[in-house]
């Protein structure tokens, strides 16, 4: 067996993960919102609408097919780990004698559950030769799958954990806790939770969920400013988009991408405190994804239609991206802290 350094195998799982999270989500940030318009005036777009959402289904399966392929498995061993991946995530549940689809299940188990069916398959190697065609499905697939399933309940605590720490915050005073919850966001989104996840499982609303919305954008708007003139121009436009996940492979080998990241945070996060910029807990995760953010806070707020745009463009686009270039450009050309060396995408 090929020896592999546990740097080397996180790095491996994470940038599975990148790019899973790429595939499998951006469609529906991207289309979602725009089609559930055009589906609810006209039936036409409801098979579309229903294709984006269905591909996020996918994620799991993602995530364990690209994840053993970092790991140069081959394809029986690829398929072993996407099935564990996928029973791991918590995606798939049993109800009332029926199997349902749930979101895209637990990202961290999905993950954990993976790295487990690589471990096992890099440990068995070729130990059972032509016969593990039959083995590798059985003991490593049901094996995998089972610890993934046993420890799901126990990982979901993480989430629920980060959940009580934001919730403390909004105990605080208003300004103090937009600018604590846009940083506990702009982090989660360049990690393994899902942020979408987290605002639906606390149930943040109001002035938390708006202050979520602009920590995610705030971390967009930093790793755009740091990616756009070291890759070529699909990384930040991804980005942008809300690919921001495929991001974690640099962040776990050079955190001090968190740096911008979280000035942004904190400046975008006090901006939107004193703007007020409310949400709900199904916007609160996904920032200007799919416009989903914006939209919300416009909604929520009390003033006249052009005040709101032009308040809800000021909170979302403009300081968020004055301020992740600013600090960008002040961090690396006059204090010298990092280069944009560490913002080129690695996955």
């Amino acid at each position: 067996m090929e020896k592999i350094s546990p740097k080397q195998f996180l790095y491996n799982v994470l940038s599975g993960v990148a790019i899973a999270i790429v595939a499998g989500l951006v469609p529906n940030a991207i289309l979602g919102e725009l089609l559930k318009f055009l589906a609810s005036k006209n039936t036409i777009f409801q098979t579309p609408l229903q294709i984006v959402l269905a591909i996020q289904f996918t994620v799991p399966l993602l995530v364990g097919t690209l994840i053993a392929m970092k790991f140069k498995l081959q394809p029986l061993a690829t398929a072993v780990v996407a099935s564990s991946a996928f029973v791991g995530s918590g995606v798939a549940q049993f109800k009332n004698g029926a199997v349902v689809l749930v979101g895209v299940g637990d990202l961290i188990n999905t993950m954990i559950t993976a790295a487990i069916a690589v471990l096992f398959i890099l440990i068995i190697g070729n130990r059972f030769g032509s016969l593990g065609l039959i083995f590798l499905p059985t003991l490593v697939g049901v094996s995998a799958s089972l610890i993934g399933v046993t420890i799901l309940p126990y990982i979901k605590l993480i989430t629920t954990g980060i959940g009580n720490l934001i919730n403390t915050f909004t105990e605080l005073q208003p300004i103090l806790m937009s600018i604590l919850i846009a940083i506990v966001f702009s982090f989660l989104i360049i990690s393994p939770i899902s942020t979408v996840a987290t605002s639906l499982a606390i149930g943040i609303t109001g002035l938390a969920a708006g202050s979520a919305s602009i920590g995610i954008v705030a971390c967009e708007a930093a790793l755009v400013a740091g990616t756009i003139k070291i890759n070529r121009a699909g990384v930040p436009l991804t980005i942008f988009l809300g690919g921001v996940k495929m991001m974690m492979p640099n962040m776990v080998r050079h955190p001090m991408i968190l740096l911008p990241v979280f000035t942004t945070a904190i400046i975008s996060g006090f901006v939107g405190g004193l703007l007020e910029i409310s949400g709900t807990k199904e916007s609160a995760g996904f920032g200007i994804i799919g416009l989903i953010g914006p939209i919300s806070a416009f909604k929520l707020m009390e003033a006249d239609p052009l005040m709101r745009l032009l308040l809800v463009f000021i909170a979302f686009f403009v300081v968020p991206f004055i301020v992740g270039f600013t600090v960008n450009a002040i961090y690396m050309k006059i204090f010298k802290l990092y280069d944009r060396e560490i913002f080129k995408f690695l996955a």
